[in-house]
């Protein structure tokens, strides 16, 4: 098979990475394991199976006691709420944890729904995760509001701006948008639909669970009012996230039982959490934390603004997003090249900046789950179906056909990896 040549870029070298991830140890059929399944789950480094053993070891314990280890365990709570707020730039109190994104925000939805009366609307896209329909969805059933869904370009799977920024209006109470498209890579302009929101009085909830092990977040500068995220997806433990602004969680009445505390965000984690999860949550922002401490930053300004654990983790980020945008043009083209295979979404290596290393393709006379399979055979991880992405997949024609074949890469995958995924996909689409 040819190999396609480097795309030119100044992104830092990340090989190294791959040690501190003992998972890829592993063989499958005598062949060594490719996790291209990353928008589902990440591998975890060593840091994070540390932390989360050591927990069980010296920590295990419910919240709120006299005794050691339950205040070793309220120290982990707060050392993971400080450690997220320094990953977001926000500030600690305004980060509350739950099983996953998902299960936030039904949660949450149900809180801010409380606020909401007959006739508000709701704006969602065709673009997003389930998670980030459904709930708002269930919401307008029950209150009696309107929702407007906003669809996409389904030649580049891009968001319609035009449309969205018409939807809106003086019943616009909130905006419901992905930050990166789960199944097929895009990046939405969250910055400017945060400021169209605001500027109708509304909220905007952003799911960013495709986006946070990508790149850089500042949701002070995006001025967003909720981002929600799951730490399994940036190289952590089972456990969600969410951001919102103090001054909004304050207001918001949650659903909880009445001896749980009212305080902010304690009265949004409802029963008893997995605190070992928190301890793993800090293992993996330590690692991110080393990455940025042992990498220089890829332009002078991008952690500028920043400083400690804060500032090093903006540089990690910054260079995984600059590596990343390397990984996204190479697989792009090779798979450009391999027959009767039909991809989706941005695939022009000039507009890297508006996806991250996510992608969807299908091949005629084989179906996602067949590839999948194919892959699977030679100890290639990668999804096929619909992802959650419902409604995208819908708009695309593919949901009767079995979804699509979704590839997706992290700063812990390599152009080799790719090169065995191109020439397994090269034969099955020749034969």
């Amino acid at each position: 098979m040819q190999h396609i040549p480097y795309i030119p870029t100044v992104a830092p070298d990340l090989a190294e990475v791959r040690a501190y991830f003992p998972s890829f140890e592993q063989q499958v059929n005598n062949h060594p394991i490719v996790f291209f399944d990353n928008p589902g789950g990440t591998q975890v480094p060593q840091q994070v199976i540390e932390a989360t053993t050591e927990y069980y070891l010296y920590a295990n314990a419910n919240t709120h006691g006299a005794f050691a280890t339950s205040q070793r365990t309220d120290t982990i709570i707060e050392e993971a709420r400080l450690a997220v707020a320094d990953l977001l730039n926000c500030d600690a109190h305004e980060v509350i944890f739950g099983a996953n994104m998902t299960t936030l925000t039904f949660s949450l939805s149900r809180a801010l729904g409380r606020t909401l009366v007959a006739g508000d609307e709701i704006i969602v896209t065709t673009l997003d995760h389930d998670a980030n329909i459904a709930p708002w969805r269930a919401v307008a059933e029950e209150r009696g509001l309107v929702i407007r869904q906003i669809d996409i370009d389904p030649k580049t799977c891009t968001l319609d701006m035009d449309a969205l920024h018409a939807a809106m209006n003086d019943r616009t109470k909130l905006v419901a948008v992905g930050y990166a498209s789960n199944a097929v890579g895009t990046i939405n302009d969250v910055a400017t639909i945060v400021h169209w929101a605001h500027d109708v009085g509304a909220l905007c909830w952003i799911d960013a669970v495709q986006y946070v092990p990508h790149g850089p977040v500042d949701v002070r500068q995006l001025d967003c009012d909720f981002l929600a995220f799951s730490a399994y997806k940036v190289f952590g433990p089972h456990i969600g996230v969410v951001y919102g602004k103090q001054a909004l969680l304050e207001g918001l009445r949650p659903y909880k039982v009445r001896p749980a505390s009212d305080a902010t965000p304690d009265k949004f984690e409802t029963g008893t959490q997995p605190h070992e999860l928190f301890a793993g949550l800090l293992g993996a922002i330590d690692y991110l934390s080393l990455l940025g401490n042992t990498h220089a930053a890829p332009t002078p300004e991008a952690a500028s603004d920043y400083s400690g654990r804060r500032r090093a983790l903006k540089i990690a980020m910054g260079s995984i997003l600059a590596y990343e945008r390397t990984l996204s043009a190479y697989l792009l083209t090779a798979l450009s090249l391999v027959p009767n295979l039909t991809l989706y979404g941005l695939t022009n290596p000039t507009d890297m900046t508006r996806r991250v290393p996510t992608v969807a393709l299908t091949m005629r006379d084989q179906t996602p789950r067949a590839l999948a399979e194919a892959l699977a055979e030679v100890g290639i991880c990668a999804w096929d179906g619909n992802y959650y992405a419902v409604e995208l997949m819908e708009r695309l024609g593919l949901e009767a056909t079995g979804g699509a074949l979704r590839l997706g890469l992290t700063h812990y995958n390599t152009p080799e990896e790719i090169d065995r995924c191109i020439a397994v996909l090269s034969q099955l689409s020749r034969a």
